[in-house]
Formats: structure tokens, C-alpha cells, sequence
């Protein structure tokens, strides 16, 4: 079992024939995930690779496809656009990879959202993967996967992808694994995902990924402490980064005492969660938890 997608996922891809939409749908169909639709203006009324139509628009797509999952990969100064006319389509899931979006277009796709039965992934995230679902949607490298019952949950791409590689070379399988974004504003939070895992009866385990920046991992070591009963590791980085520098994601500075990795990982610590030290230790930490 899984969250948010499964084997009844059915993924529109808006932006199906730009470059990057184009590859990563190719390499989502190869791993066995149902793509129904895709939607580039202008291009409707062709084929993505021989089977998959593509329409002019979303409310096409959704008419003729019934598509539950949106995959955006459309340019920054059209995502908000596209986000909003996923949310006004009703799609269920709405996967945002694009990164660029102003905070300030974020916060207002947010606050509209939240009137719409609809749940926003991102945006500058990887997406979701669920191994033994054969679903994948999003752009994280499919291979190094391998189906079980540990859970992964990250603000950052490139770390979720480690700590995958990590715990699949010690044969530790994974039931679904999420980036939720490292921007600032995101749909979807750390605390939202493990409620899910919590529900989650084919989830034995959590490995949560964090970094410097905001106050998600506070909000998220509240829940744990509160509601999750279930072992989680946490990995919080930027432990290093100099007060008010950017560190790579757009959420990823300190403002404020709140934002420090020693605050995340204290509130982490207090909550129950098994600290890893450092990224090279994911694997070992995760592996002696679930021995514990």
C-alpha cells in the first residue's frame, strides 16, 4: 500500500512536450505509471509517444480522461496559472516540479486552494514515487528504488535520492517516498505527509529529511511528538550555513533563531526521532532504528 498515488492513479501531464516534460513523462510511462493525457496549447488533437492524446486544454483532458494526478512542468511565470486551473479542474493531486515561482504567487495559489478539494505537492519538488505501486510521478531516478515498508519524506530532491540509494543498498525497501519543496510556501507539509504515513498500514517506519529555513520541522516535531507512533529518523542539514545566506533552496536561509538546524533537530530530538549526524549516515541510522 501506499499514499497519495497507486496503481488507480491516472497522471495529465501539463507542459507534455517541452523538454523537460517530455522526458521525465517518458520515464514515468516506462516505470509503469498510468499517463492518460497531456496538455500543451496548440498542440491538442496529437499523440505523446503513439498513445497518450494530448489536448489544448486541462478541462479537455479532464472531460475526455478523467485524469486524479497533475504533473506541472510548465516555465515559472506560467505555473501559478497552471496550478490554479488544475485546482479549478478539481484534480485531486496536483504535483508541481517547477521551480521559479515567486513566494508572493505561491501564497495566493495557496490561499485559493484551500477552498478547493484539492491537495498541492510542491511547487520545486521532486514529486512521489511508490516502488511496489509501480507509480511513479515525478522526476527522481526510478532505479534506485525498491519496494518495502519504510517511508521517505523531504524537502530536498537530490537528499530524498540519497537516502533512497542508501537504504536500498542495505536492502531497506520503501513504501512511498515524497519531496514536498524547498520553497518557502509549499501546498503540502512535513506534518500533512505523516499523517498520512501514520494511516499507513503498509508503513512501518519514517525518514524525514529537513533542512534550514522556516519552521516546517518544528511544526512536524509537534505532530510526532503528539500523534506519530511510529519510528522516524530525522536528517536535518545546513548545520554549517552562515546566518542570513542563501543555501540553495529558496526556503533554505535563516532568519531567525527558529530557522537553525540546532533548533530542528533539538524539537526533533525532543519529540522521539533518532537523529542521523550526517548524510552518509542515513542508511546506518535508519538500519539500527529499525533494529531497535
Amino acid at each position: 500500500m501506499s499514499i497519495l498515488v497507486d496503481t488507480n492513479s491516472r497522471i495529465v501531464v501539463q507542459g507534455i512536450t517541452g523538454k523537460e516534460g517530455s522526458f521525465h513523462a517518458q520515464r514515468c510511462i516506462d516505470f509503469g505509471t498510468n499517463v492518460v493525457a497531456g496538455v500543451t496549447p496548440g498542440k491538442g488533437s496529437t499523440l505523446f509517444m503513439d498513445s497518450v492524446p494530448i489536448f489544448d486544454t486541462l478541462e479537455q483532458a479532464v472531460e475526455k480522461t478523467q485524469p486524479n494526478v497533475s504533473i506541472i512542468f510548465v516555465p515559472a511565470p506560467f505555473a501559478p496559472d497552471a496550478i490554479l486551473e488544475a485546482a479549478e479542474n478539481e484534480i485531486p493531486l496536483i504535483i508541481c516540479i517547477t521551480e521559479g515561482l515567486p513566494v508572493q504567487d505561491t501564497i495566493r495559489v495557496v490561499r485559493y486552494i484551500e477552498r478547493k478539494p484539492v491537495r498541492l505537492l510542491g511547487p520545486n519538488c521532486p514529486g512521489i514515487i511508490s516502488p511496489g505501486d509501480k507509480c511513479k510521478v515525478g522526476i527522481m531516478p526510478a532505479s534506485i528504488h525498491k519496494a518495502g515498508k519504510v517511508g521517505v519524506v523531504s524537502r530536498s530532491g537530490t537528499l530524498t535520492y540519497e537516502t533512497v540509494q542508501q537504504l536500498s543498498e542495505l536492502g531497506i525497501g520503501q513504501s512511498t517516498c515524497v519531496g514536498i519543496g524547498g520553497d518557502p510556501v509549499s501546498g503540502t507539509t512535513f506534518a500533512d505527509i505523516l499523517e498520512m504515513f501514520q494511516n499507513d498500514p503498509e508503513t512501518d517506519a519514517v525518514v524525514l529529511i529537513g533542512e534550514i529555513g522556516g519552521t516546517k520541522e518544528q511544526l512536524a516535531a509537534d505532530y510526532i511528538k503528539n500523534n506519530f507512533k511510529k519510528p522516524i529518523a530525522s536528517l536535518i542539514v545546513g548545520q554549517t550555513a552562515p546566518k542570513g545566506k542563501r543555501m540553495g533552496h529558496a526556503g533554505a536561509v535563516v532568519t531567525g533563531p527558529a530557522a537553525l538546524a540546532s533548533e530542528k533537530i533539538a524539537a526533533l530530538r525532543d519529540a522521539g526521532a533518532f537523529i542521523i549526524n550526517t548524510p552518509s549516515e542515513i542508511g546506518a541510522t535508519v538500519e539500527k532504528m529499525l533494529n531497535t
